[in-house]
């Protein structure tokens, strides 16, 4: 929202005298030189800035602000569910059969076990997946147990490929879509639609103002100064601090739109057409073939209730674990997922996102443990390999505690940042013009262009709004409203002129 009177577009106070300058011959005294397209260009994304900073700025900051909580929140679940993730037990772990076992009991026959992840490293448990009906997309209830005592420490539900327990899951549904499911999960989209257009807008701005102003502007920041010059310290603390949060804000924004609803699928439909997606081991295995357990216990089998069908012995994941890091799976975070058909391999998949980023897999078939498919990170299109390591960025799991203090670092400054915006318009609320305020409306500086260039920011602003529909629908909001505001502003000075 950095826009200051100085950089307004001259303007008449009424039609009247525009009507007279239009029409008088150049070089006369009624004759005005209209605005070179430049000046309107820089009015136009003022106008736009303080449009972003004023109605998207709350959605901005409160993505921020939960950003940050969770970018902690590993931390918090450390602590919170301490009991659930770690043992004090030592020595040699119980086989992965047996532990399931023990965690099947708990839970009843009629769950359906979905995954395994073996205890990642001595001291931490053994979660033992499954799912149900009842839980939400990409939930499940964990058993944690202990592979040496073979005692359940817990039972929660987790959420998605990090695993997240309640607290962090919680945190995560707050800051992706307010707790309100598909329908809040537009603000978020909202926010980041918007975020990289406000801060190039800021860029733009900042570079062609007045060089003059700016270095002005740097000197009163360090001494006492009028009420002008305070606001004027605050436009440059406001756009210095831009600049330094710009990398951060378009990181975030790019990172935050492949999960968004619209505009994620424009882009997942976008990299697989370019072949950037990201790979997939297939488990498909001979149609005709039947699982073969002639050579298993049967006394401990699990069923799944999609699939009644199909069935394994619990001694088959020791079986596939080992089959899987004989074909080089040797992260320690590591999740057996069973078949879910007889004509469908199991998958094994390394799920370490941090430095260096381990997510191998291998579809493994259980009739004699042969490796079927297999996908490494190192051969991961580089476009894959950068929007994995960018969200794992974004989600702090990257570099672990040191990015988890950048985007806190970088949520408190855009906060600080949104806050000095909503500063600045409120000092200058009372000193905006009344008699010529529809001159500084979109459309009346869109008017003054030549008609070549606002074909292009037609063109640019329709493939922005495909490409991201929540910008496009909200852009459309914006111009509603511009006017709008347009219309009260030339009743009011039209009703200005009539009184005098």
């Amino acid at each position: 929202m950095n826009h200051s009177r100085s950089e307004r577009i001259p303007v008449s106070d009424n039609n009247a005298s525009r009507n007279s300058s239009s029409t008088a011959p150049p070089g006369s005294p009624g004759a005005t030189t209209a605005p070179p397209v430049g000046s309107l260009l820089k009015a136009l994304l003022i106008r736009l800035h303080f449009y972003i900073g004023l109605f998207i700025g709350p959605f901005i900051l409160f993505a921020a602000l939960s950003g940050s909580l969770y970018a902690l929140s590993p931390h918090l679940e450390q602590w919170l569910y301490h009991d659930q993730l770690y043992t004090p037990q030592r020595g040699p772990a119980q086989p992965l059969a047996e532990q399931i076992a023990v965690a099947q009991r708990v839970i009843g026959d009629d769950a359906q076990l979905s995954a395994v992840r073996p205890a990642p490293e001595p001291g931490m448990t053994t979660r033992v997946m499954y799912s149900a009906p009842t839980l939400g997309p990409s939930e499940s209830r964990a058993i944690f147990v202990d592979p040496v005592t073979l005692e359940v420490r817990g039972d929660l539900v987790v959420y998605g490929t990090s695993g997240a327990l309640p607290l962090r899951s919680w945190i995560d549904h707050l800051h992706r879509s307010l707790l309100l499911g598909d329908l809040g999960r537009h603000y978020s989209e909202l926010a980041a639609s918007w975020l990289w257009v406000a801060a190039l807008a800021g860029l733009a701005i900042w570079w062609f103002g007045p060089r003059r102003a700016r270095r002005q502007a740097a000197r009163n920041a360090a001494v006492k100064a009028s009420p002008s010059q305070r606001r004027a310290r605050l436009r440059w603390r406001h756009s210095t601090l831009g600049l330094c949060l710009l990398i951060g804000m378009l990181f975030f924004s790019a990172t935050g739109l492949t999960w968004s609803q619209w505009a994620g699928g424009n882009i997942g439909v976008l990299r697989a057409a370019w072949g950037w997606s990201t790979p997939s081991v297939s488990t498909q295995l001979d149609p005709s073939a039947k699982s073969d357990m002639s050579g298993h216990q049967h006394h401990a089998m699990a069923s799944m209730d999609t699939q009644p069908h199909v069935s394994f012995a619990l001694a088959d994941f020791d079986a596939v674990l080992a089959a899987a890091r004989a074909a080089g799976l040797d992260a320690g975070r590591i999740e057996i997922q069973p078949a879910t058909s007889a004509s469908a391999a199991w998958k094994v998949k390394e799920i370490d996102r941090r430095w260096p980023t381990q997510v191998d897999e291998v579809a493994i078939d259980v009739r004699d443990m042969g490796v079927v498919d297999r996908v490494r990170f190192a051969e991961y299109p580089l476009a894959a390999k950068l929007t994995r390591w960018g969200i794992d960025a974004h989600m702090g799991v990257l570099f672990g505690l040191p990015n988890q203090l950048v985007l806190v670092t970088f949520a408190v400054g855009i906060c600080v940042m949104v806050i000095w915006g909503y500063m600045m318009w409120w000092r200058r609320r009372p000193r905006f013009p009344t008699t010529a305020g529809s001159d500084g409306t979109l459309s009346a500086i869109a008017a003054r262009l030549p008609v070549s260039v606002n074909l292009g920011i037609l063109l640019v602003a329709l493939a922005l709004g495909l490409a991201l529909p929540v910008m496009g629908v909200s852009l459309a909001a914006f111009l509603l409203i511009d006017v709008i505001r347009g219309k009260h502003a030339a009743r009011r000075a039209n009703a200005a002129v009539k009184g005098a």
